[in-house]
Parts: structure tokens; C-alpha cells; sequence
């Protein structure tokens, strides 16, 4: 048993280790005592010893050790090809993640990937041959003694370069998020806490929420449109050179060129946005104890509606209902797989008719998904090519992804045209509104990152940097007294984020209530 453990912790420190080992590396590129790095894999070969001796155990170390290097193989794979980093909220990302959207990474080269690094030493390990002649004495002995020289050597280790690798991890946390398994304890640790932690109290917010009807009488019309995965920079309305926003441009729409998202992952960002939280001391589990901004609109009486066309809807709509759009719900806009986010307005004046007084209607859009980024609309829109037409998408040239990136970008930006062109058939009965922000961005390639989940301590700002865009009927603005040109001046100069969207959605439809802070809304000033 000793020999396999040595094996299995050379096999994990030496080789599925080397993303977080050519990254020490890379930072201590600079150091003057840099030879430390390649002290790394000893180390991690170290540790994995004296934990790996814990978990060897009689019977059931071959399916849990199979278990661990198969998951692991896949985490190597998606660390090393788009610096994904298994922390708690990535976990909770993964636990959340719908089938279709798990499929979409699976490519040849993952699957080779994994079975090489995986699946042949999961192969070795079921054939392993343990001697159990010897007695348990003299195996525990052997099994303490192995455990010595690893503390011995991670002490020889620490002694020599404690200074460097202190300064390492002090100044670089996320090193040791990419430590793999990490992902086996962030695991158990996200079953620990959804399964046995207990449920906090609900905690009723806006009950004094009142709706002040709008001073021309109207009813109000909204559509949000959540997006997803859409990020700032690559909107020609922000600076963008080329024209992402060709749809649109004639409509009128006013678009928010600084804003930040809550988080970097559906996960984390979709529900933390809905809620009174702000980032800074968001907690989701605190977050689905109490009602959210689309709950104490609901209760001064706005009619809500949430439609989703990505991986649900986060417990964001559990008190007033979602539908889901399924894969093959139509022929022309979904594969079986996934749906075009045009497939979100179907029945959109049937909805509305059957819906009373004034009216949410909120789309969850798939949007900007990678790495399947060109199944997200359809081939004829294809406005810049080449694209990259597969979910491996590093073994596209860094144009290609772009290419394709900005494609849904714009199939986003016809789509949005679609819902205003819609709202301005209801001018007559309602006051009009569409309101369109996605919960966070994405990397395509910049300093080697690619797709998003990225710890927001260090994400890069193409993560975080999110676009936010209005468009109002006349009647709307007119009746609640919205100057647009100030408004416009204010979207290009001001400096926002998700926190916003809780008080500026319940200011939207003039509810009145203690949990707002008008300052807050975008349509205060």
C-alpha cells in the first residue's frame, strides 16, 4: 500500500498539479530565489502523502481513489485550457449547470484529455495488487513511517523557502484554489451546506409597498431581459469599434457604459442582483430568506411573469412562478439541445392578455453562452467571420472566438430590437419599458483566461464590466417625469452596478416602500 500511495502522490504533485505549479512559476519569474517553484511539485507530493495515507483504507480505496483521479483529470483540464479555478462559488456554478449546458465543453480533445490523464491510471488503480501477508502491525508501521519522511520533507521544504512561498500565497490566494482536488472538499462542503445546514427564517420585506399609479393613467408594460454572459467592452454603444448594436441603434435606447456585475457566474450573479444585499456582504443563502426586489413588487400589486431560456432561474422566481422553455418547445428556434433567444417571445400577446393591471415580464436569454458560442444564433446572422463552429474552442485562433463572440453580441442586440418593436404595439394601453443587463461577462483569451467564473477578487474586468441598456416608450418617460437627456448623460458618465438594479426595478413602477433607496435607482436625479 505504501508504494501505491508514493505513486498516486507523485502522479497528483508532478502531473495533475501542473497548471498551479507552472503558475508558481510564472510568479516567481522575478524572485531572486526563484528555484523555489520547482520546489512546488515536492512539496504537493509531500502533502498528498500524509493525506492520501489517511484515505488509503482497506476495500474502499480503489473506487474512492478512481473517484478522485477521474474528477480530478477534468479539473486539470479545465484549469490548464481556460484557468477555471474550482472554488466554492465554481461548485456551486457546476452543481447548478443544466445538462445541455454541461454538454457543450464536451469536445474530443476533453474527452482524450480526460481519458488519458484519467481514465488509464483509474485502470491501473483497479488492478492494483495489495500484499496483505504482512501483518496490520507491520503495515501500520511502514504507512507511520511513510508519513515522517513527508512531514520531514515538507519541513526541509518550508525551512529553505518558507519566506518565498509565504510571499507567494500571501499575495496570490487564489493559488491555492487551483490546487487540485481541491474541487472533492469545495464538494462536499456545498452537499454539506445544501443538504444539512438549516433553512434561515424568511424574513418579509416591503410589506408596505404601495403602487402610485403613473400621472397619465397607463398601466406599465415592462420586459427585462436578463442576459447572460454579455460583457460591456464588446457593445458598440461603450466604445466598441466595430457595430455589435446594429438593431438597435435607430431605437433610442440609452445604455450604461460603466457597470459592474456581483459576481462571475449565473450562480452567484443572477440571484445577488434581484437582492437588497450588495455585493460586498451578499450571502445567498441569507439572500433566499427574504423577499427579493420582483417579491415586494409583486406585492403592491405588479403582475410578474419569468420565462427562462438558460439554466433556471436561481430561486429568484420561487415566489411568483417560472416557466422553462424546453429544447424542442419549436422548430425554428431550438435543436433539441438548446433554443435561440427568440423562442422567449413566443406567445408573447397571449401572455400579456392573460396577465392584469401593470405587467413584469421578465426573459432569462441564454445570450452569450461559451464555449458553444455559435449555437447561440442562427447561421444566417453571422455578421463577422471566420468563426469558431466547436465547443473546444482553443484550438481556434484568438479572431475566430471574437468573431463568433460578437455574433451573439449581435443576435442579442436583433433580439432586443424585437421585444421594442413589440412594446411600441402596446403605446396606446400602456406605458412602455424594456430593460436589459447581464449577470456577468466573459474572457476570450486575454492573459490566457477564457469563459468567466473566475474568484472576483482577481477576475479580469472582462468579467465583471456588464452591459446595462434602456429603452422607454414617451408615455413612460413623460409620466414619470424622466428627463432622457440627463438621463443619457448620466448613463455615460455615471459608475454603477448590480446593487442598483433592486431599487431601480421597484423606482421603475413608482412602488413606493422603506426597503427602496431612491438614490440608488438609476432614475433618481
Amino acid at each position: 500500500m505504501t508504494t501505491f500511495i508514493v505513486a498516486m502522490s507523485l502522479y497528483f504533485g508532478f502531473v495533475l498539479n501542473t497548471p498551479v505549479v507552472s503558475e508558481i512559476i510564472h510568479l516567481s519569474e522575478n524572485s531572486q530565489a526563484g528555484l523555489f517553484a520547482y520546489s512546488a511539485p515536492l512539496l504537493l507530493t509531500c502533502l498528498f502523502i500524509v493525506i492520501f495515507s489517511v484515505l488509503a483504507l482497506p476495500y474502499l480505496f480503489r473506487p474512492l481513489f478512481i473517484v478522485i483521479t477521474l474528477s480530478s483529470a477534468i479539473a486539470c483540464f479545465a484549469t490548464s485550457r481556460y484557468q477555471i479555478m474550482f472554488d466554492s462559488s465554481m461548485i456551486e456554478n457546476v452543481f447548478e449547470t443544466h445538462t445541455s449546458e454541461a454538454l457543450s465543453f464536451v469536445s474530443l480533445s476533453a474527452i482524450m484529455y480526460v481519458l488519458i490523464l484519467g481514465g488509464v491510471p483509474s485502470i491501473l488503480i483497479g488492478l492494483v495488487k495489495i500484499d496483505t501477508s504482512a501483518s496490520i502491525k507491520s503495515r501500520m508501521f511502514k504507512r507511520l513511517a511513510l508519513v515522517t519522511v513527508a512531514v520531514l520533507g515538507i519541513l526541509a521544504i518550508a525551512g529553505a523557502f518558507y519566506k518565498d512561498f509565504a510571499s507567494i500565497g500571501r499575495n496570490n490566494s487564489y493559488i491555492k484554489k487551483m490546487i487540485v482536488p481541491a474541487h472533492i472538499f469545495n464538494s462536499v462542503k456545498y452537499a454539506y451546506k445544501i443538504n444539512f445546514e438549516p433553512e434561515l427564517p424568511f424574513r418579509e420585506l416591503g410589506d408596505d409597498a404601495t403602487l402610485v399609479p403613473a400621472s397619465n393613467g397607463k398601466p406599465t408594460l415592462m420586459v427585462l431581459v436578463v442576459g447572460e454572459t454579455a460583457r460591456s467592452m464588446n457593445f458598440h454603444y461603450n466604445g466598441y469599434p466595430r457595430n455589435t448594436n446594429p438593431y438597435t441603434a435607430d431605437k433610442g435606447v440609452i445604455s450604461f457604459a460603466n457597470v459592474t456585475s456581483c459576481g462571475t457566474s449565473t450562480a452567484h450573479s443572477l440571484p445577488c442582483m434581484f437582492s437588497k444585499l450588495e455585493r460586498t456582504n451578499y450571502d445567498r443563502r441569507q439572500a433566499n430568506s427574504q423577499s427579493n426586489a420582483l417579491d415586494i413588487m409583486h406585492k403592491a400589486g405588479v403582475d410578474i411573469s419569468w420565462l427562462d431560456n438558460d439554466g433556471g432561474d436561481k430561486d429568484v422566481a420561487q415566489k411568483i412562478g417560472m416557466k422553462m422553455v424546453g429544447s424542442s418547445s419549436s422548430d425554428t428556434f431550438c435543436d433539441g439541445m438548446t433554443c435561440h433567444d427568440e423562442v422567449l417571445l413566443d406567445g408573447f400577446d397571449q401572455r400579456v392578455a392573460k396577465m392584469k393591471g401593470n405587467k413584469l415580464i421578465a426573459l432569462h436569454t441564454i445570450g452569450s453562452h461559451g464555449p458553444t458560442y455559435w449555437k447561440r444564433y442562427p447561421a444566417s446572422m453571422a455578421r463577422f467571420t471566420p468563426t469558431c463552429d466547436r465547443s473546444d474552442i482553443e484550438n481556434c485562433t484568438d479572431e475566430q472566438i471574437v468573431n463568433t463572440y460578437d455574433n451573439t453580441i449581435a443576435y442579442t442586440d436583433y433580439f432586443l430590437s424585437k421585444i421594442i418593436d413589440k412594446l411600441k404595439t402596446y403605446e396606446d394601453k400602456y406605458n412602455v419599458v424594456m430593460m436589459y443587463l447581464s449577470d456577468h461577462g466573459e474572457s476570450l483569451g486575454e492573459n490566457g483566461i477564457y469563459l468567466h467564473g473566475t474568484p472576483y477578487m482577481i477576475a479580469p474586468e472582462e468579467q465583471k464590466h456588464v452591459p446595462w441598456i434602456i429603452w422607454m416608450g414617451d408615455g413612460y418617460a413623460n409620466s414619470r417625469g424622466i428627463d432622457r437627456k440627463a438621463l443619457e448623460q448620466r448613463a455615460a458618465r455615471g459608475e454603477f452596478s448590480h446593487d442598483n438594479l433592486f431599487h431601480t426595478l421597484i423606482d421603475s413602477f413608482g412602488v413606493k416602500t422603506a426597503e427602496m433607496n431612491k438614490e440608488k435607482s438609476l432614475f433618481s436625479h
